[in-house]
């Protein structure tokens, strides 16, 4: 994994497959397909509403005012195909300035090793800019990400938030 930054400071990471970097307003349809093709068992307000909500446009408007520095999702592209296929990073954390691993890629490349792959770039990532431990939430139902976790060295820690209608939400951490 290579990592550069540019003089915006915005983050650029590269792995055999992939790039990821910020993403770009006119990735916002990726985004929109990521929301419409969630599990039902995923909480309302994270899949797209029955008024359409977010549109297209909400997405761009939200790309236009996210840009990654120390923290952010990068875009997961595809260096040989040259397309995006979701996205990876780290989003704020908790009060001891600890963030947490986020990543969603789109269906039609589960299983195929780009979730952890693009994982362990952000791991590194997160290693070389001074973090010493990243934590994840993780549904108790979602085996493939939870797989994933286990794969770049996550560990569950107990501590658990159950929610009766979407189910349990697990609390991994990693030491780097």
């Amino acid at each position: 994994m290579t990592a550069a930054a540019n003089p915006e400071r915005e983050v650029a990471l590269e792995t055999d497959r992939l790039l990821l970097r910020p993403c770009r307003v006119t990735e916002a349809a990726v985004h929109r397909e990521l929301w419409a093709e969630r599990d039902p068992r995923v909480p309302p307000h994270r899949r797209i509403d029955a008024d359409g909500h977010p549109t297209i446009a909400e997405l761009e408007d939200w790309i236009r005012t996210s840009r990654p520095t120390t923290t952010g999702l990068l875009a997961v592209e595809r260096k040989a195909e040259g397309d995006v296929i979701g996205y990876c990073g780290l989003i704020d954390g908790d009060a001891e300035g600890e963030p947490e691993l986020a990543f969603e890629l789109l269906r039609r490349v589960w299983g195929q090793g780009y979730a952890t792959e693009a994982a362990a770039a952000v791991l590194d990532w997160a290693r070389s800019s001074g973090y010493e431990r990243l934590w994840a939430t993780v549904w108790d139902w979602n085996t493939a990400s939870r797989r994933v976790l286990a794969k770049v060295g996550f560990t569950e820690t107990g501590r658990e938030r159950v929610d009766p209608l979407h189910g349990t939400t697990l609390f991994t951490t990693r030491r780097l």
